[in-house]
């Protein structure tokens, strides 16, 4: 059922009588915004819109979106065109330091950084993305990144991955190995097979991808699998779980990969490794046992630690996946949350929206888009709200929708870091 009158009164109560009130009784709130990526950005500047004096800490002084590497990967774009400074979100009145947060003390609201120094806040937003589990695979650790590229999170390991396969011989094999639910968008793996199958297809045409699974089924998958059988039928294999295709070990200095389907030495590997939140989530007691972080639905406040907000990758969003749109969607949210919440106002229940494009080839595109709502403690997706690309489109809206795919990914960037 839906959150109803009596759950909004008694969220009102609480957090207006333990929480609102000593915020309110400062001169000028202060929030923190910890995470400098789709999320990080749009909730900062959000609240700095609505007068809140708000500071966004991230290390990099330069930001490589996820969404677009898989293009770079494939040679379709450079990295260069993914990458973005931090001085539009300054001219947005956001105070911006390049510093790393060390350590959350919720106690004292406050959030300690890497040069020594701490920050106060009123209201905490954490938008940090993902961590990546190097203890999930044995033989896959920090160290064997360095050479077996997961390129989960954009920058350097796009720029490897994508090297090593431009220098791999054609007749060459490239495997790609895709963990289990929940990881940072669910359809991402399997664009980047496609591109790179195109990638291989029109410069390696001897050479071929494989895509070793931890699953049955996938995001998006007729559609994909659609592409594959038209465009790729001697360039791309799946293996899914049923056949053995989750990988079991990973030997860095033999450069091979163990799974029940056998024993793989491709030329190019990229393991994708299971995902966590990140450590510093999980030292400041905002996960549960799952290892994400469980949030209220109406304002991503933290149900462990009360004045901080999750959003994005590391919140448990119900049906809300963890996308770079789902991250924006709910960094509005949550925005519009901390300033209710700091002015002593009830917020109110939200809609969010997700839409994410994938591409097979740069000109064979589709979608899946949805709208969720809060349903108690979680969010669900409003009945009848979600839609997918058609099975059966002809060539020009799959066109179409690549190029709506590349329209919102530069509107997107120019909105937040322009």
């Amino acid at each position: 059922m839906s959150a109803g009158p009596t759950r909004r009164r008694l969220l009102a109560g609480l957090t207006a009588a333990t929480v609102a009130a000593p915020a309110l009784a400062r001169a000028a709130p202060r929030v923190v915004v910890v995470g400098g990526g789709f999320g990080g950005v749009a909730a900062a500047r959000a609240l700095a819109r609505g007068g809140i004096t708000v500071t966004l800490i991230e290390p990099a002084t330069a930001y490589a979106t996820c969404p677009s590497s898989n293009a770079v990967i494939a040679g379709l774009r450079p990295l260069s065109s993914i990458t973005f400074g931090y001085d539009g979100v300054r001219r947005a009145g956001v105070t911006v330091i390049h510093d790393t947060v060390t350590a959350i003390d919720p106690a004292a609201r406050r959030v300690r950084l890497a040069d020594g120094g701490s920050l106060a806040y009123d209201r905490l937003v954490v938008s940090t993305g993902i961590g990546l589990r190097f203890d999930a695979i044995p033989g896959y650790d920090e160290a064997a990144a360095a050479t077996i590229p997961h390129a989960w999170k954009a920058g350097a390991q796009t720029a490897l991955l994508a090297r090593q396969i431009e220098a791999m011989d054609d007749g060459g094999l490239v495997a790609l190995t895709v963990p289990a639910l929940p990881y940072r968008c669910p359809p991402g793996p399997y664009e980047r097979a496609s591109l790179i199958a195109h990638l291989l297809k029109t410069r390696k045409p001897r050479s071929k991808v494989i895509v070793l699974d931890a699953k049955d089924s996938f995001s998006k998958q007729p559609l994909f699998q659609a592409a594959w059988t038209a465009l790729y039928p001697d360039h791309l294999e799946w293996v899914p779980l049923a056949q053995g295709g989750a990988v079991e070990a990973v030997d860095a200095a033999a450069r091979t990969l163990r799974t029940g389907a056998g024993v793989f030495r491709p030329a190019v590997i990229n393991v994708i490794p299971p995902q966590t939140a990140p450590a510093l989530c999980l030292a400041a007691g905002l996960t549960n046992a799952s290892r994400w972080c469980p949030v209220d639905p109406v304002t991503f406040e933290s149900t462990l630690q009360p004045g901080i907000h999750v959003i994005g990758d590391a919140a448990i969003a119900g049906a809300m996946p963890k996308s770079a749109f789902a991250a924006y969607s709910q960094a509005q949210v949550c925005a519009r949350g901390v300033t209710d919440l700091l002015e002593g106002r009830t917020p109110p229940d939200p809609r969010l929206i997700n839409v994410c494009y994938s591409l097979a080839a740069p000109d064979y595109g589709f979608s899946i888009a949805g709208v969720y709502q809060p349903e108690w403690d979680r969010l669900v997706t409003v009945p009848g709200s979600d839609g997918l690309s058609p099975d059966d489109a002809p060539p020009e809206v799959r066109a179409r929708e690549a190029k709506l795919g590349r329209s919102w990914y530069d509107g997107m960037t120019r909105q937040l870091f322009g």
